[in-house]
């Protein structure tokens, strides 16, 4: 096969991950692009379920994966999840694992700031995950981003500190919080950087030379195209580009790397957080196929489609007392 690029053409929880971890094993690389640890990708493999969140999903099968620059990076949800896997015998080393040096972080205040927006919202609430990936890529996009390579000089951070702190801190006194205690800041990430380090590198170099030499690449989607920034429900979205044309920006590839696009879809939807949603299940049918679309919290909102309908997200609602087709 050539490179091919897995997204859902939903709003997430397709199943993507149980396709990419099947396509895992006939490439040579897996490739995460955008998105951050707000993606739930959940593979079984023999006896075993794995649940990733950051990580590509060909990790688990040994496939060399890549978290490319367009990824939000939370070093500590990275950890988290490597040691997660190590105790189900999955091991996780830099010869598998490959991390883009330009990759943002993802910091405690970013967190911090994703809950004080969200919970100020009212009824405008996003539903975002709270895990701070909003914030952090306002900052990328701000100019004022840690970035993983910073990792390896944090004692030269001052003026890049300046520019964050200024934005910050003049956020957490509009909600009644202390400034950002930069010494605290420091002290966390000199504690992460080790762990971090031995994986970054200049990916885009490793794809360009993989290319070079027909391997097969796999491009590994989160989310879905409806929560993309630009083309989803606005302003109900996640804070990327979900489609298959991030592909090349997202990893330093060309706008030709994404080769062939497989678009993931389910008989119905389900989306988690606020927002418009066609033909919504809110009785006990809906609870159950959510359930059984995503097996995880928070609980996403259903919505069925007449089973063989190509407008499977916007079609006819599933035949039920508490929710007659539409017209």
């Amino acid at each position: 096969m050539g490179n091919v690029t897995v997204i859902g053409a939903q709003w997430g929880d397709e199943g993507k991950g149980k396709i990419v971890d099947w396509l895992a094993s006939r490439a040579d690389m897996v490739v995460r692009f955008q998105g951050g640890h707000n993606a739930g990708h959940t593979l079984v493999v023999g006896n075993q379920t794995y649940k990733l969140s950051l990580l590509p999903s060909g990790i688990v099968r040994g496939t060399p994966s890549i978290i490319g620059n367009g990824v939000v990076l939370d070093p500590w949800a990275l950890k988290a999840e490597v040691e997660r896997l190590a105790e189900q015998g999955v091991e996780v080393t830099p010869q598998v694992l490959r991390i883009a040096e330009t990759c943002p972080l993802i910091l405690p205040i970013h967190r911090d700031l994703d809950g004080l927006r969200e919970d100020a919202s009212g009824a405008g609430k996003i539903g975002t995950t709270r895990r701070g990936i909003g914030p952090a890529y306002e900052d990328k996009v701000g100019r004022r981003a840690i970035r993983v390579c910073d990792l390896a000089h944090l004692g030269e951070l001052g003026p890049l500190l300046d520019r964050l702190c200024a934005h910050h801190d003049a956020l957490r006194a509009g909600f009644g919080e202390p400034p950002v205690d930069r010494e605290r800041l420091l002290h966390d990430l000199s504690e992460i950087a080790d762990f971090v380090l031995p994986f970054a590198g200049p990916v885009w170099r490793d794809l360009e030379e993989a290319r070079g030499r027909g391997r097969r690449i796999l491009f590994e989607g989160a989310q879905g195209v409806l929560l993309d920034v630009d083309h989803g429900t606005y302003p109900f979205v996640t804070s990327s580009n979900t489609v298959a044309g991030t592909t090349g920006s997202g990893s330093g590839m060309g706008p030709s790397a994404a080769g062939f696009v497989l678009g993931i879809v389910k008989a119905y939807t389900t989306r988690v957080g606020s927002g418009p949603f066609p033909t919504e299940l809110e009785d006990e049918a809906g609870e159950r196929l959510a359930s059984a679309a995503t097996n995880s919290a928070p609980s996403p909102r259903a919505s069925a489609a007449a089973a063989g309908s190509t407008r499977c997200w916007c079609g006819r609602a599933a035949q039920s007392a508490a929710s007659p087709a539409l017209p």
